[in-house]
């Protein structure tokens, strides 16, 4: 009798491992469908940029480029209209500059990645390297965007930040905090295309459809950011992640340091090129405008983002949450 137990009692070990293999399996085979989704989206709506985005088109300048939702412009009531739409215009070059800028260190940072799977789960890679070879692509798009403003706008603009620079920076920070900002701009992007650019029926038509175009890819890049976040964040003791939630405070500094000295350099331009003349109260106006519409468009639109809410949340503890609302508390 007491050997059946024993056999019994064995047996239902043998089916519980048996059963959490399963479950194992199926979280790793969930995973690589995940991947292969991504892939076969990236397939369908693979696009170039001159054949499917400009087609031999040039930018409205009797239009907006960025939405009154991420350029806030409409506060400035004491300005005109045609000045409300040259600042959008400024803020728009800018906006594609700083895409350009991230860009370099996604890039690079999912590369590095992607070495994780070079000899193991080859859907993962391909994924990872499509996304790649898309950042590449986007990075050529957003330099001939600058260059196609540049030629019409008057001269003076300046994009202060080197992309490079940068980069090197950004990826001296652990692995976590910079797939935490990656996944961040990812996931601003796709809210600010759905939210202000696609619904705007006042912008450049080309403009428009640069970031329709864009979001359509980013919308598979985000997938991949959050699954290598997670998958990064299991490696972590306490301790590692205490000091990786540090770092992306500073990243989060560091891009702020940069939106304060472009937001200035912007502010200086347009007084320059306006058609109207600001006194001093009105252009210390425009200028905090203009830094806090920067703040919102690559910092506050992405930390409230509640999809980028939920996935911090899961990671962190109540001590670590605190640090960075306090953090926070100053940009928002």
């Amino acid at each position: 009798c007491n050997q059946d137990k024993h056999k019994r009692a064995v047996f239902m070990i043998l089916i519980t491992q048996m059963e959490e293999g399963k479950m194992l399996q199926k979280v790793h085979q969930t995973d690589s469908e995940r991947y292969a989704n991504c892939i076969a989206v990236s397939k369908r709506i693979r696009w170039e940029i001159d054949k499917d985005v400009f087609k031999g088109r040039s930018f409205d300048f009797n239009k907006k480029f960025l939405p009154d939702g991420l350029s806030k412009v409409q506060d400035l009531d004491f300005m005109t209209d045609n000045d409300k739409k040259l600042l959008s215009q400024i803020q728009g070059r800018t906006y594609a500059n700083v895409f350009g800028l991230v860009e370099r260190f996604i890039c690079a940072k999912i590369m590095e990645v992607s070495s994780d799977y070079m000899f193991g789960d080859q859907v993962a890679l391909e994924g990872l390297v499509r996304f790649s070879d898309e950042e590449l692509k986007h990075q050529e798009m957003f330099r001939r965007i600058d260059s196609m403003i540049g030629q019409h706008m008057p001269a003076g603009y300046h994009f202060q930040p080197n992309p490079n620079e940068v980069a090197s920076v950004v990826l001296e920070k652990s692995t976590w905090a910079v797939l935490a900002l990656t996944c961040h701009i990812e996931l601003f992007t796709q809210a600010h295309y759905k939210q202000s650019i696609e619904p705007d029926e006042l912008l450049s038509d080309l403009y428009k459809d640069i970031f329709l175009f864009h979001w359509k890819e980013e919308s598979q890049h985000a997938i991949m950011d959050e699954m290598e976040w997670i998958k990064e964040d299991k490696k972590l003791t306490e301790s590692e992640r205490n000091h990786a939630v540090q770092d992306m405070i500073d990243l989060v500094v560091a891009v702020d340091g940069i939106l304060q000295v472009q937001s200035k350099s912007d502010s200086e331009y347009f007084f320059q090129i306006c058609s109207d003349n600001y006194d001093e109260q009105q252009r210390q106006v425009i200028e905090a405008k203009l830094l806090q519409a920067y703040r919102w468009q690559y910092i506050i639109s992405g930390v409230q983002e509640p999809r980028f809410m939920k996935i911090l949340g899961g990671m962190i503890n109540q001590q670590q949450e605190a640090t960075i609302q306090q953090a926070l508390a100053t940009l928002m």
